[in-house]
């Protein structure tokens, strides 16, 4: 089998340090930054800045909106998934990460070194419920956020989930793993894998989205773009 490989098209850099977080929306793109802990709307077009917001987050990874139009966000080294108020950057209400834990990749250096748990990644809303890409635990964890209680879980492939993006098959979910450098098609009915490309090696897939089925990424090195593979 021939593997695929997808061409990253940078478009635009962010304005903040380390961004990790991608959601589409159409009032622009949203980003989450790891260094800085703000998020930035950016014009689709011109990459410029409609919005920003100081967040109270800790290195955060994963943004998303819900219908009510709340920022959700993955906060990621003190373990917790942020409620944000979308005009002012409040953090409205706090939750456990359900995946809280040690990374696969750093649990061999556990008797050279003091490991700390991290929390998770990429977030997405649907049907009501909340979507959470775990890094520790290598599973999407399916949430109900009004009783903060896991309905389901679903099994990721590779080392280290990352970005998430809805395919356009209902049922299916794109998962970047930014370790492997692998972004699989999941079927989040059993865990089966339909699709996967790679991405270069110089490029690290950190938050994910989709818009008129075509996949942005941003790298946590500034860069935000799309991804040219076909899905």
């Amino acid at each position: 089998m021939k593997v695929r490989y997808a061409s990253p098209i940078q478009l635009m850099v962010s304005p903040g340090p380390k961004p990790n977080g991608l959601q589409a929306s159409e009032d622009g793109l949203w980003v989450i930054d790891q260094g800085n802990a703000k998020v930035h709307l950016l014009d689709w077009e011109s990459g410029k800045i409609i919005k920003e917001l100081q967040t109270a987050t800790d290195r955060s990874s994963g943004i998303t909106l819900d219908p009510e139009g709340n920022i959700w966000i993955a906060s990621t080294y003190d373990c917790t998934i942020h409620k944000v108020d979308s005009n002012t950057g409040r953090t409205i209400q706090m939750y456990d990460s359900p995946g809280a834990g040690i990374n696969a990749t750093r649990e061999a250096f556990s008797e050279v070194e003091k490991l700390t748990p991290t929390g998770d990644h990429g977030l997405e809303w649907k049907d009501d419920l909340l979507f959470i890409a775990s890094p520790p635990s290598q599973y999407i964890h399916i949430m109900d956020p009004q009783k903060w209680k896991e309905v389901d879980r679903v099994k990721v492939p590779g080392f280290r989930v990352h970005g998430i993006a809805w395919a356009q098959e209902e049922g299916m979910i794109w998962a970047a793993d930014t370790a492997m450098g692998v972004i699989s098609k999941i079927r989040l009915s059993d865990a089966r894998v339909y699709d996967a490309f790679r991405v270069p090696e110089n490029v690290e897939v950190h938050g994910m989205t989709i818009k008129n089925n075509e996949l942005w990424y941003c790298d946590d090195r500034r860069p935000i773009g799309t991804l040219n593979v076909d899905l």
